[in-house]
Formats: structure tokens, C-alpha cells, sequence
């Protein structure tokens, strides 16, 4: 059973893991040093802690507890239950959720591991925003998709922003990063994989026409506004774009991924 310890000082060092949680830098910074991560709201906390990742703390407002009792139950981390003001001061943001955890890292599988009896793949290039790469976790885990893999220097699925997007996909999809960025597709054309990136090059062909057949693809998708690098595009077994009404060539990466992962699921 989790400890259930009252604080009321904002500047208790116990609740060092929840400080400052806009400061993308300093978060980016205090979690690599200390392997952890956080999860916000209830049932991404739930699923976080079902997931298998070990809590270090959980931090929440009274009303809170109830709600996640069962969690805490099987739980012997500390549970800091703070105001709303006073969790609102240590973290920087209204918790209008109202519940935190403070979970512990693990170390990333090896690509062979997570490719493992996998048919269907994305490969995310360079994507740098949060928000979008929770998004399309949270849609390659609703449509079938069967794991993740990302470049170096894509921004981090375990960023508390990216799991509450992902509303906890992250913990139940397969993924990891990619070692090595240069030869990233032909190793994975080598493994049987179809490799389709999707960009505007003369070349390419409607996304469903592209995939139609396929027993093995990995769909490739590139950052925000560049697109997939050079290097990528051409290394690249095909090329394929989703047909869209004359003047609009493009979709956000997140809707983007959205409606290839349906046009995979449908091949």
C-alpha cells in the first residue's frame, strides 16, 4: 500500500520530480539524469503502472485518491497529497486532473526485439514536437499498427506531454529508437520490411495503391514542415502520398499518420 503523506510546503525537496514541468529543458535535463518520467491524469497513470512501469511517487489532491485507490494499493512508492494550489505552485500548470505519478525509466528494447512478428511498422524521422509524436502513437496503437521506431533525434515519447496525448499508448505499443539514422531503411528493407515513405516526390503513388499487396511495410514519416530528409526519401523502397482535393498538398504529421495507419489496416 502506498504511503500517504500530507505536504505542504511547496519547496518540500520531496517533490522534486514535479518541479517546474513546463520548463521543456529542465524536464528534459532532471529526467534523463534521474530515469524517470511522468504521467498525468488517472487512467494514464493506471495505465502506466498496468503497463509495468515501476511508480516512484504518485502526487495528487485529496479527492484523487478514491478514484485511484486499487493503484495505490499495489504500491509501496510514496503518494505526496498536496492542495490544488500548491500542486499548481510546485509544477508550474493547473493538474486539472489532478493526479501525477513519478514513474521509473527502463531501458529501450533492441530494434530486433520490438520488430519481432511485427507486419506492420511507422518510422518516425526527426519528428520534434511533443504533442505530435503522442498523437501518432495513440493512433498506430488504436489501428493496428505493431510498433514504433525513431529516429535519434525525435522528441520523447515518455515527455509527460507526449503520454497524455497518446492517452497511455506509449505504454502498450511496442518501440524504441533507431541506433543508427543513415542506413535505417535498408536494414529494414534486409528484414523483409517494405519500406513506403511518404512525401511529395514526383514519383510517388497514392498511399493504398502503394501498400496494396504488402505483407511487411514500415511507413515512413517525416518532421514538421521539412518533411523526410533527402536521404531518407531515397532510400526508401516506395514513395506514396494520401490523394487530397487540388491546392492542399499536405496534412499535419499527426492527421497524416492517422490516415495512413486506417489505409494500412485496410490493405
Amino acid at each position: 500500500m502506498a504511503r500517504l503523506i500530507t505536504i505542504e510546503d511547496p519547496d518540500d525537496p520531496r517533490l522534486g520530480d514535479y518541479r517546474a514541468l513546463r520548463d521543456v529543458e529542465l524536464r528534459k535535463h532532471l529526467e534523463t539524469e534521474h530515469g524517470l518520467f511522468l504521467a498525468e491524469g488517472e487512467k494514464v497513470v493506471r495505465r502506466a503502472v498496468e503497463g509495468g512501469y515501476e511508480p516512484r511517487s504518485f502526487l495528487m489532491a485529496p479527492r484523487w485518491l478514491d478514484g485511484l485507490s486499487d493503484v495505490l494499493g499495489r504500491s509501496d512508492a510514496p503518494c505526496f497529497v498536496v492542495s490544488e494550489a500548491l500542486a499548481e505552485q510546485v509544477t508550474g500548470f493547473h493538474v486539472h486532473r489532478g493526479a501525477l505519478a513519478s514513474l521509473c525509466r527502463r531501458p529501450l528494447p533492441a530494434v530486433a526485439e520490438v520488430l519481432q512478428g511485427a507486419r506492420t511498422v511507422l518510422v518516425l524521422e526527426d519528428i520534434v514536437d511533443h504533442t505530435n509524436v503522442g498523437a501518432v502513437l495513440r493512433s498506430a496503437a488504436a489501428l493496428d499498427v505493431d510498433a514504433v521506431l525513431l529516429s535519434p533525434r525525435c522528441a520523447d515519447p515518455l515527455y509527460r506531454r507526449a503520454v497524455k496525448v497518446a492517452m497511455g499508448a506509449v505504454f502498450a505499443l511496442p518501440w524504441t529508437r533507431l541506433p543508427d539514422w543513415y542506413d535505417a531503411l535498408p536494414d529494414l528493407s534486409a528484414q523483409g520490411f517494405t519500406t513506403v515513405a511518404m512525401t511529395l516526390t514526383p514519383d510517388a503513388e497514392p498511399l493504398e495503391q502503394a501498400v496494396a499487396g504488402l505483407d511487411r511495410v514500415a511507413l515512413v514519416l517525416g518532421g514538421e514542415g521539412h518533411g523526410l530528409s533527402p536521404r531518407w526519401q531515397a532510400s526508401a523502397d516506395r514513395r506514396a502520398i494520401i490523394p487530397m482535393r487540388p491546392g492542399i498538398d499536405s496534412l499535419n504529421v499527426a492527421a497524416a499518420a492517422a490516415v495512413a495507419c486506417y489505409a494500412l489496416q485496410r490493405r
